[in-house]
């Protein structure tokens, strides 16, 4: 409470204080683990990947603040909820997609922080240079729903789950050719769970693909095909999902088309995309120059 007044009285920066419900003590966080393997573990493995404007966080647990704090153990995380799979409380995909996080990929991460650091701040194997724009601090100034909600979210609670994190954000910053230090440093500025450690690898490993591929072997990039897919967010987007060019035309989608005829020949050599290049065949060359022109307005003015 001492803390929240006196941010609330510097009166600076992004971000807000109210609605604050985190844990800031070992018995809060404890109990915070409880209630996510009593009540959201069961439905976790089907939904993890899931996006949605009616939900902040639907059936993650939250619990990365805690641990990576150290007000919670991993092993004893990960024994919940094992215990809660013996006890046929949970199904075998949402424990494994939850233990996998904890004993696998947070530990991956690590190892690569010790592996690149200090040198993995400066990589940057796409060259993306461009600054970031303006709605990264107010979700409000774009008209993206997806990007309008998870942004605001950040900002708002200091929290998005993986997905928004990997496939909206990120995914939007690696097609835009936005400065992987850049976004790095969002992260770091917005998240309740961002610390050296955990922020560089996710973010310019995994996210941007900016170490060259030693995190993740290839860029995790999609057009807004992949979000409708896998949200509610085009719904109600002023932008069609649909179209990959044109005045209605979902940014997502001329930008991913973009960033495959910019590095095509670059992308052609890694054989996990190659389905993803094969799709430029379809584009002919007057295709081709609409995509390239669109783009190259759309991130010369930003979103309006």
């Amino acid at each position: 409470r001492q803390v929240m007044a006196e941010v609330t009285a510097a009166n600076w920066g992004v971000g807000t204080v109210a609605g604050f419900a985190l844990a800031v003590t070992h018995q809060q966080a404890a109990s915070a683990l409880g209630n996510f393997i009593a009540l959201r573990l069961a439905h976790f493995g089907a939904y993890e990947d899931a996006m949605t404007t009616r939900h902040d966080t639907l059936f993650h647990s939250v619990l990365s603040p805690y641990v990576n704090l150290g007000l919670l153990e991993p092993m004893t995380m990960i024994r919940a909820a094992e215990r809660a799979y013996r006890e046929e409380r949970a199904p075998i995909n949402s424990v494994e997609g939850f233990v996998r996080q904890l004993l696998g990929w947070r530990e991956f991460m690590y190892w690569q922080y010790w592996r690149q650091m200090p040198g993995m701040l400066d990589k940057n194997s796409w060259h993306a240079t461009r600054p970031l724009p303006p709605f990264f601090w107010d979700g409000a100034q774009t008209e993206m729903n997806c990007l309008q909600h998870a942004i605001g979210r950040a900002i708002e609670t200091g929290y998005t789950h993986h997905i928004e994190r990997l496939m909206l954000i990120c995914n939007f910053a690696m097609l835009a050719g936005l400065d992987p230090r850049e976004v790095n440093d969002w992260f770091m500025s917005f998240y309740i769970d961002a610390y050296d450690w955990v922020m560089p690898p996710n973010v310019i490993g995994m996210g941007l693909n900016a170490d060259g591929g030693l995190t993740a072997t290839k860029p995790y990039i999609a057009s807004a095909n992949y979000i409708n897919k896998m949200s509610d967010y085009c719904t109600d987007c002023r932008y069609d999902h649909k179209a990959r060019t044109g005045d209605d035309a979902c940014p997502f989608n001329f930008l991913y088309w973009n960033f495959l005829i910019q590095h095509e020949k670059r992308l052609r050599a890694n054989p996990r995309l190659g389905r993803n290049v094969l799709g430029l065949r379809h584009l002919d060359e007057d295709e081709r120059t609409l995509v390239k022109e669109q783009a190259a307005t759309f991130l010369a003015g930003w979103d309006k």
